[in-house]
């Protein structure tokens, strides 16, 4: 999916759906730690979690500590509008 161009609040549903599936995997990878095919899914759905949050941070800032990181020196993760508070366009 994340080759379709997405606004900034498809892409904020996008990570929502996948973080999901993560959060339900390792949910199930808890009492099956060595079913090959789920660890499988759940590197497959990592990765794409994490090129989203890569890509919702590079067009609208951070969204989560994981892709968090100091511009040019100063620290802007406190001082964006979250998603809650209006920052979707």
């Amino acid at each position: 999916m994340m080759n379709i161009p997405m606004n900034q609040q498809q892409l904020f549903t996008w990570i929502n759906e996948i973080s999901f599936a993560c959060n339900d995997i390792i949910l199930y990878l808890d009492t099956h730690p060595d079913d090959e095919e789920a660890m499988n899914y759940f590197n497959h759905y990592s990765e794409m979690r994490r090129k989203a949050l890569k890509t919702y941070e590079e067009h609208y800032g951070p969204l989560t500590i994981d892709t968090a990181a100091p511009v040019s020196g100063k620290w802007y993760w406190s001082t964006q509008k979250w998603p809650w508070e209006g920052g979707m366009c």
